[in-house]
């Protein structure tokens, strides 16, 4: 995947909190963010200090309802 930026969920989470998405809830390693005024969920796999996989991060970025060139401005 082309364009996909590597960075780790920390950053992620950086990220999804500028936009204005909250943690709502986590089972595993797995968190969910929820966005208070489109109501767009996405899941995040949290492993810390490891890269998201590029594929992972695309459908991730694509949950947000952003490009990833637009989500790239957050990180």
């Amino acid at each position: 995947m082309t364009g996909a930026p590597r960075v780790t969920s920390d950053e992620v989470i950086r990220a999804l909190r500028k936009i204005g998405f909250l943690k709502v809830s986590q089972r595993g390693s797995h968190q969910k963010w929820k966005h208070p005024v489109s109501g767009r969920i996405v899941i995040l796999p949290y492993h810390a200090k490891r890269i998201i996989h590029p594929k992972t991060l695309a459908t991730l970025v694509e949950g947000t309802g952003l490009k990833m060139q637009e989500f790239q401005k957050y990180l």
